[in-house]
């Protein structure tokens, strides 16, 4: 162990911890990883998913969930449930509208509660939904706990793909195991005539994954129902469990699955 760091440690009742990260906002991470999340549980695992951005969470909209979480006879914090998936976001902490106006040592307190008192109780599969950049946030989850893998979503576009690049590295970095990158919003297919679009780009995810020697895990298009189902807090892979995008989905977490070593159980 490098002197003067933290001990990486495994989260108490969890199996594998896989983190999703996109080091620039915007490009659909938290829709990506919360619809990996209910995929994972479609599949049968007991999954959760962690919201650890603590200035804009997102993942209570997103399920559908709000009111402050309970807490267990061990003083712990208990997730809140929606579609077969266990959560915890600093969204359930504070009120919808309130701003977390914060430096970064309650920033940093907050977090701590986040990753290491939440009574989860038992899970196969977390799926920890990290904020953009790579600051302390990420530095302090990459250094404590001990990761499975990471995903880093990205659109096609230079300006994300930048940004996602610098995420693909610090993981190198912290010595965090990359699973591969995902290209959201890689092609918008008109409902009306069919004729399929790259708006964002075509290759640029794909190019990214071959120069610096990373897996591709897969396309997530471009459609309007993907944001409208997010909006309404019932993801794609509940809302339309039998379409092509929420396929897309299922795909995806089937090869990280295998990847981290999660058996197929339903």
């Amino acid at each position: 162990m490098q002197r003067g760091l933290p001990q990486k440690r495994r989260l108490k009742e969890v199996r594998k911890t896989i983190a999703v990260s996109s080091a620039k906002g915007g490009v659909g991470k938290s829709t990506v990883a919360v619809n990996l999340a209910l995929a994972f549980a479609r599949q049968g695992h007991r999954t959760g998913i962690l919201d650890t951005d603590i200035f804009g969470p997102s993942i209570p909209t997103l399920l559908n969930l709000s009111g402050e979480p309970r807490l267990s006879e061990n003083n712990q914090l208990l997730p809140l449930s929606n579609y077969g998936v266990k959560s915890m976001s600093m969204g359930y902490l504070v009120g919808e509208d309130a701003p977390v106006v914060w430096r970064g040592l309650m920033v940093m307190k907050a977090l701590q509660q986040l990753l290491w008192e939440v009574e989860w109780g038992g899970l196969d599969v977390l799926v920890m939904d990290l904020p953009p950049g790579t600051g302390d946030t990420q530095l302090t989850i990459t250094q404590q706990v001990l990761l499975d893998g990471a995903i880093v979503v990205s659109t096609p576009q230079d300006v994300a793909l930048t940004d996602a690049v610098k995420g693909v590295e610090m993981m190198r970095k912290v010595n965090v195991p990359l699973l591969g990158m995902i290209q959201n919003m890689s092609v918008f297919t008109c409902p009306k005539c069919n004729h399929s679009t790259h708006i964002f780009g075509s290759e640029g995810v794909t190019q990214a994954c071959s120069k610096h020697n990373v897996p591709f895990l897969g396309d997530i298009p471009l459609h309007a129902s993907i944001c409208d189902d997010a909006d309404r807090g019932k993801p794609t892979v509940v809302a339309e469990p039998e379409s092509t995008r929420a396929k897309a989905f299922v795909d995806i977490a089937e090869t990280v699955a295998k990847k981290v070593g999660l058996e197929h159980t339903s």
